[in-house]
């Protein structure tokens, strides 16, 4: 192709879009590398650490990562986007801690990435979580499609303290499934299943309580059988044996400890 001038045209090659990682941390020395060494081939990995007690904040930097440490925790969504505050990629990648992206995904995920379409906001990626060691594929745990990656820009994080999700503010953005699972060590022992039954339960409660929800013994049973119903019966928990059950249990007691941490926040007593 030549120019009206006459001189040969010069073609413009299109940069490869740029992607930043996020992961926001607490004491996650025994999982950090494995999750920052995962996404090692992402162009900005960002850590913000809320007072981790251990060498969270020292090993992420040995690896690479820009950290940042905050003296508080206003909870999971505003954590978060405190986190995609100091991201400055074309495309973001949120992950916890205790998950990795495989080789394949990171393939998929960076194939996708430079050929999506304008209209393409967001992907889901399905996640494959682990319960005491074992892989779970019923109680509503596969493929437990989640939104993870998006245009910088274009989404933020609800400012939910916990089960916070990505808002995606573009009306019309397409968001798009990829096929490869994001892996998920979700719990790796029963005392970790305990400590956070215990402490989403109280967040889980302080964010109802703002919204002016009311909590009551009835309410907590009633919420946590239906829990246990659900992951065991409705979504085939029983399907994944002793750890299928253990998993409808725990979630029976996030319930009934949500709603009763609840009626609790309303007592003049208190």
């Amino acid at each position: 192709m030549t120019t009206a001038a006459g001189t040969p045209a010069v073609a413009t090659a299109r940069s490869a879009p740029t992607l930043s990682v996020i992961v926001i941390t607490k004491n996650e020395a025994a999982r950090i590398a494995r999750c920052l060494g995962s996404v090692a081939w992402a162009d900005q990995r960002v850590v913000v650490d809320c007072g981790s007690t251990d060498a969270t904040p020292a090993l992420a930097a040995d690896l690479g990562a820009e950290v940042v440490v905050t003296p508080d925790w206003p909870g999971f969504g505003r954590q978060k986007n405190r986190a995609l505050d100091r991201a400055h990629g074309d495309w973001v990648l949120s992950i916890d801690a205790d998950e990795w992206v495989t080789p394949a995904l990171a393939a998929e995920l960076r194939g996708a990435i430079d050929a999506a379409a304008t209209d393409v906001v967001a992907f889901e990626l399905p996640r494959s979580s682990r319960y005491c060691g074992r892989a779970m594929r019923h109680g509503g745990w596969w493929p437990d499609p989640v939104l993870r990656v998006f245009r910088r820009g274009r989404a933020r994080f609800s400012d939910d303290r916990v089960h916070e999700r990505v808002v995606v503010a573009a009306p019309g953005g397409r968001v798009v499934r990829l096929a490869q699972p994001l892996e998920h060590d979700s719990f790796r022992t029963l005392d970790e299943v305990l400590d956070k039954v215990n402490r989403y339960s109280t967040d889980s409660a302080v964010m109802l309580h703002a919204r002016g929800r009311r909590g009551s013994l009835r309410a907590a049973i009633g919420h946590g059988l239906w829990a246990f119903v659900r992951t065991w019966i409705v979504r085939r928990g029983f399907l994944d044996g002793r750890e299928g059950f253990m998993l409808a249990v725990s979630n029976a007691e996030g319930a009934y400890y949500r709603y009763l941490k609840l009626a609790q926040l309303a007592r003049p007593d208190r």
